[in-house]
């Protein structure tokens, strides 16, 4: 059993699916402290040639609420808005018949809830592009809020019977190897490499989020991207 816990991104870029891709079973971690500015609620695409933000609009957000209790703004204004920039931006992507319409069934998800609206989003990117994992969210089970940091993350391993976690290669400084090996874990960094394909122009921009990956690659270019990674 493999595992990764994260917190849930608004259409992250490659480097987190590669993420879901390495693991059985990924935990989103959703009942931790929103983070403002972060990858929460926004993402970048690619408009006019340039990296700009697309943004889910949140109802009081704050660094002192968990995710799963933060609200979406009801309003569909915002959603037929970013809908609208998609369909702009990527209406001459070579795989915009095949990906627009999961994007805008994403977008259009009827739910309120912050959380649960980043649960579909994953889940239903997962069955698009082919991935197995299988997700789990913090906040529906574990009873382990009493834990923190690294004490938590090796609870949820023991709970799901995890030999093997993987984190992102930021999280080099977090985490003790030693501390794994004691608890039966091995800890693994995945470290992505170089993702570069053809978009409009003739400079490629990177990282951008997986919404402008999928306009640009076929299912098999999209495998391909996903295993594009190695584990230290």
């Amino acid at each position: 059993m493999k595992i990764a816990i994260m917190q849930p991104y608004f259409f992250p870029y490659i480097g987190y699916w590669q993420l879901i891709h390495a693991v059985d079973r990924f935990v989103i971690y959703d009942d931790v402290n929103y983070i403002v500015r972060g990858w929460i609620n926004r993402n970048r695409i690619l408009i006019n040639g340039e990296s700009s933000y697309i943004t889910i609009p949140l109802q009081q957000a704050s660094q002192n609420k968990r995710i799963c209790d933060i609200y979406l703004q009801s309003s569909s204004i915002w959603r037929d808005k970013l809908i609208k920039s998609v369909e702009t931006t990527y209406r001459k992507a070579p795989y915009f018949v095949e990906v627009f319409p999961v994007i805008e069934r994403i977008i259009r998800h009827k739910t309120d809830n912050l959380s649960d609206y980043l649960v579909y989003q994953l889940q239903t990117l997962a069955v698009f592009m082919g991935i197995n994992t299988k997700f789990v969210q913090t906040s529906r089970c574990y009873e382990n809020n009493e834990l923190s940091g690294q004490d938590r993350i090796l609870d949820i391993c023991k709970q799901e019977g995890a030999i093997t976690y993987i984190n992102p290669q930021g999280g080099q400084s977090l985490y003790d190897r030693v501390a794994f090996a004691q608890n039966g874990l091995d800890l693994k960094f995945l470290i992505p490499y170089t993702v570069e394909y053809k978009q409009f122009g003739s400079v490629f921009i990177p990282w951008l989020s997986i919404i402008d990956v999928m306009m640009f690659n076929s299912p098999d270019q999209l495998q391909m991207l996903l295993n594009k990674y190695k584990l230290m």
